[in-house]
């Protein structure tokens, strides 16, 4: 009779990026070990935070429990099934409820096993659990699953891992563990490793190498995004264009077998050149950037050198491609203050990111931030997520006043897709985006949970002119506020009609032609220098370009 193994863990979300693509690959490696074939019987479980059954339960104790239970439920339906061996995949955000569901799992005699970048920090932690497992899992897993079968196991409770040879590791997506349709997606190893040290990441005391997955794995998976249709993929490669040969032969490969799907991918500005954005524009994609602080000294304090000079080279030239990207910022690192963090902001505003993701600094367990932390100054929670309270420069109050920037940057920016015209609309005002972000967090996000949580695209607009209408009245700079208005209202219906491929109607009080043009990212010059026009345009898409045509009232 064959032994249940069954590969678990929490998302936060049912998504592509949330895709549970670690207890997926420890799956894809028992199911494929000499010896195991016979013996076992895996499956991938994954619950979700999202699903309607879990939303309904309030608390940890609860959640434990009904994870416990479904595990426990699976495996007694196994008629064929002689016991049973649980792997956890466990992060920040989940480590306590499973920490709990595997004590439960344990007191009915299953035997736990728990992996994945949280246990890895600190491994001997976690005491609910039979074994942990710090590092990559496909093979010390099966490993152990072979002795605990065997009755011969030897383990120590916590074990320390090798790294496997990449070209061995078997894709949890050909091996049909996971399929990227349910997801709507699929998160993508590339590589593993960054030869960078940033002291906040896992990676800050690893081996500074890149390993990488051979190309006839990268085909064969791309074949199968292919034929499966896959509608979007996140590529985890940290620094995936650290090798510029490597990243254009990927580029075209991609252009070749999956035109159609949308990629995300992280990259360093400061190795983004001419040729490779011109790559990136022949694919649908987006890139993520790490900028994290403005502030060179702090960078420093953090192990993560930046070239100024070549990073804003970078990004101009992916600008003037027109390559879509986004930023990262982290506030309370260490040396940061709220004015530097402030002035980081802007800086990145000014850039012309697509979206801007602003985050809390974690000192993470097992980091090299996390061993000088003290040292530091850092004050941070203990328990997961591990945020920062302070630091020896950045007060309580100060990262309460960070936090809400982030959400106001978050809402307005982000979801409310103000990149085509937000630089326009605070050089007319004369004000900064940081400024402008906490009046709109002061006026109009403040105790408002509905706009926090929105969604909808079209009713943060509406909130969004209602701001600007009465910030150019305060300023008393009425007579630029219908030009502003046009720009926000043109760029917004496109947007939407992007995504949905539906199309819009609206009314502007100038020339639309006039509206998309370079015009009109001088909002003073346009109002004082063009007259109004009034027009009704409707947004299309045709052969997946949008564009607009004048409709009569």
């Amino acid at each position: 009779m064959a032994v249940s193994v069954i590969c678990t863990t929490l998302l936060i979300e049912k998504s592509p990026q949330a895709l549970p693509l670690g207890a997926a690959c420890i799956a894809t490696a028992i199911k494929n070990w000499p010896g195991l074939k016979d013996n076992v019987k895996v499956q991938l479980k994954a619950f979700s935070i999202e699903d309607d059954d879990f939303k309904k339960l309030d608390d940890t104790d609860k959640r434990a429990a009904f994870i416990a239970e479904k595990i426990w439920e699976i495996a007694k339906g196994r008629e064929s099934s002689e016991g049973l061996i649980v792997c956890f995949s466990c992060f920040v955000w989940n480590v306590e409820i499973l920490r709990r569901a595997a004590a439960l799992l344990k007191a009915k005699g299953a035997v736990t096993i728990a992996g994945g970048p949280e246990i890895t920090a600190h491994p001997s932690f976690y005491k609910d659990f039979d074994y942990t497992v710090s590092g990559e899992g496909e093979i010390t897993v099966p490993l152990l699953v072979m002795q605990i079968l065997n009755k011969s196991n030897k383990s120590d409770k916590v074990i320390i891992s090798q790294s496997p040879d990449l070209a061995l590791v078997h894709s949890p997506y050909l091996d049909g563990i996971i399929d990227p349709v349910e997801y709507e997606g699929a998160l993508w190893e590339l590589a593993r490793g960054c030869p960078y040290k940033c002291s906040y990441c896992y990676e800050s005391k690893g081996a500074k190498t890149v390993r990488l997955f051979p190309m006839e794995r990268i085909k064969a998976e791309l074949e199968l995004f292919s034929k499966k249709k896959v509608p979007q993929v996140f590529v985890l490669d940290p620094t995936y264009n650290i090798n510029k040969k490597r990243a254009l032969e990927l580029l075209r490969l991609i252009r070749e077998k999956t035109p159609d799907t949308f990629y995300y991918f992280e990259a360093r500005a400061e190795l983004i050149d001419r040729e490779l954005a011109r790559e990136f524009t022949k694919i649908p994609c987006a890139l993520q950037i790490g900028l994290q602080s403005a502030n060179d000294e702090v960078l420093k304090l953090v192990n993560r050198p930046c070239d100024r000079k070549k990073f804003l080279k970078g990004i101009s030239i992916l600008n003037e491609e027109g390559v879509t990207f986004g930023l990262d910022l982290i506030f309370g690192l260490p040396g940061e203050t709220f004015g530097s963090f402030r002035d980081g902001l802007d800086f990145a505003l000014s850039l012309y990111p697509n979206n801007l993701e602003v985050f809390c600094l974690s000192v993470l367990p097992g980091t090299d931030l996390y061993d000088r932390a003290e040292g530091l100054g850092l004050v941070w929670e203990k328990d997961p997520p591990y945020h920062v309270i302070k630091n020896g420069k950045f007060s309580v109050e100060d990262m309460k006043k960070a936090e809400k920037l982030a959400k106001v940057c978050s809402v307005f920016y982000n979801d409310g897709r103000a990149v085509p015209w937000f630089n326009s609309v605070c050089r007319v005002l004369k004000i900064k985006g940081s400024k402008l972000l906490e009046f709109f967090y002061d006026k109009k996000l403040a105790g408002n949970s509905d706009l926090e949580n929105c969604c909808e695209h079209f009713k943060i607009e509406k909130v969004q002119l209602d701001f600007l209408k009465g910030l150019f009245a305060e300023r008393k700079l009425d007579r630029y506020y219908r030009a502003a208005e046009d720009i926000v209202k043109f760029y917004g219906a496109i947007s939407r009609t992007t995504d949905t491929g539906k199309s819009e109607t609206i009314t502007l009080n100038y020339n639309a032609e006039y509206v998309a043009s370079d015009y009109a990212s001088d909002i003073k010059w346009f109002a004082e220098n063009l007259k109004t026009q009034p027009c009704r345009i409707q947004t299309f898409k045709n052969r997946g370009e949008v564009d607009f045509r004048f409709v009569k009232k």
